[in-house]
């Protein structure tokens, strides 16, 4: 409704804006006296479409009324799409699914290329369920699918990078395909189901993709293969992510181990291996990083901003100040300033080298993070080095010595006593008197 008074704004307003100072003659007087009362009589099609929505005020029921009535008189209106619009937002809010989805395919008809809205008609159609609604819905998938591919880096923001744009098309690319598959399932085309969930894994692995190819592949009876899908699926799953329910998932992969194995015995071990494996492929690139790599020197990570090399065999000789943290550690986020300021005091040492090392499985998380947070140390992915010296809680904070031995561990923030206890740590290795009285 506020979208609709927005664009039709109160008569009366505007008639106070078209007001003629002039005083009219006797003749005219009368000639406009007949108008008004013609005008009263017969008001036009906008005062009675902005009278429709005032009558209804905060009644969305009555909206829907008022609306559909004035549609009946003027089913060619010009603010048609508007009307629509306003129709299947009052619909959904009064829980008229039916209604909300005939106008939302109305407004598709009328604007194929509103993403948008066909992609709430995909949605409500398959919600519905008849076999009628889903090819639709299908239809519009693959709509929205060409749509998609045919987007190009030169229609960008100016704020987004091109491997951000990149990222963004791929996500958009696989739910388009899950959600095809999905209907196609509901549809009995297994083939077609098939094809597009593991694309769409393939693409991008997600719990609903690997849920549903392991339903298929229950279906089929393959057993073996439905343990792998639901076990990927299962190990995949976000409890924030509302696309999955990691209970159900839990419950169908329970459900075909036991008639594969007769009981659940082993089913632990083989989620944390199906776990661990997709761990090293999902991680990024830094999931295989370093893999031969014995002391820290052997490392080559990775700058976060720009994806350079940081070989830390240059860095042999100084004394290394790492902070190993990730975007979803609140303590992290607390230490940061704490950090900054014990590099910012030993900024006359060359010698003295501070690396803030992310540590997060999703590297895509890094760099929105980074924008927002602008740290001021230089920032690298671990890869790998965390493993190696055994970093399993965050923040943890190492210094090495110059021969890349571990001089200074603290894991934790106290943030009474981080920075004092940190420059102590660096003292010491450099040799030089505690700041303490």
């Amino acid at each position: 409704m506020v979208l609709l008074c927005a664009v039709f704004p109160c008569s009366t307003a505007r008639a106070q804006l078209l007001q003629n100072d002039a005083q009219p003659s006797p003749a005219e007087k009368s000639k406009q006296s007949r108008a008004e009362k013609s005008a009263q009589a017969a008001p036009s099609p906008q005062q009675e479409l902005q009278k429709a929505i005032e009558d209804a005020a905060n009644d969305r029921a009555a909206l829907v009324r008022n609306l559909e009535a004035y549609l009946q008189k003027y089913p060619e209106a010009q603010q048609r799409p508007q009307i629509y619009r306003a129709l299947v937002e009052a619909c959904l809010q009064v829980r008229d699914n039916v209604r909300a989805t005939d106008y939302a395919e109305r407004i598709v008809a009328l604007a194929p290329d509103d993403i948008s809205m066909t992609l709430l008609a995909i949605q409500l159609l398959e919600r519905n369920g008849d076999a009628a609604g889903l090819r639709r819905a299908a239809n519009y998938s693959s709509r929205v699918m060409e749509t998609v591919q045919r987007r190009s880096v030169e229609d960008k923001s100016p704020r987004q990078s091109a491997e951000e744009w990149e990222k963004e098309k791929k996500r958009d690319l696989m739910s388009i395909l899950l959600l095809r598959g999905r209907l196609e399932m509901k549809l009995h085309d297994t083939a077609a189901a098939r094809k597009d969930l593991e694309a769409s894994y393939a693409l991008l692995p997600s719990a609903g993709s690997a849920e549903k190819l392991g339903e298929l592949a229950e279906s089929d009876n393959d057993l073996t293969r439905a343990i792998a899908e639901y076990a990927r699926a299962f190990a995949l799953a976000d409890a924030s992510d509302g696309s999955s329910n990691r209970r159900e998932i839990r419950q169908k992969l329970g459900n075909v181990w036991r008639l594969a194995h007769g009981s659940e015995d082993g089913l632990g071990d083989f989620l944390l291996r199906t776990y661990d494996g997709l761990t090293q492929s999902t991680a990024g690139p830094g999931g295989t990083k370093n893999a031969s790599a014995k002391e820290p020197y052997e490392f080559t990570l990775r700058i976060a901003s720009d994806g350079a090399p940081y070989p830390l065999v240059n860095t042999k000789g100084s004394i290394l100040v790492v902070n190993f943290w990730a975007t979803w550690c609140g303590p992290c986020r607390a230490l940061e300033p704490h950090f900054e300021r014990v590099a910012a005091n030993f900024r006359d040492r060359s010698d003295v080298l501070f690396l803030a090392a992310d540590c997060d499985e999703d590297e895509t998380l890094v760099p929105p993070y980074l924008r927002e947070e602008k740290l001021k140390t230089t920032v690298v992915f671990a890869d790998g080095l965390d493993r190696l010296l055994a970093v399993y809680t965050f923040p943890t904070l190492i210094v090495l010595n110059r021969d890349g031995k571990i001089a200074y561990r603290g894991e934790g923030f106290d943030p009474d006593n981080v920075e004092n206890n940190l420059s102590d740590a660096i003292r010491r290795t450099l040799g030089i008197p505690s700041a303490k009285p």
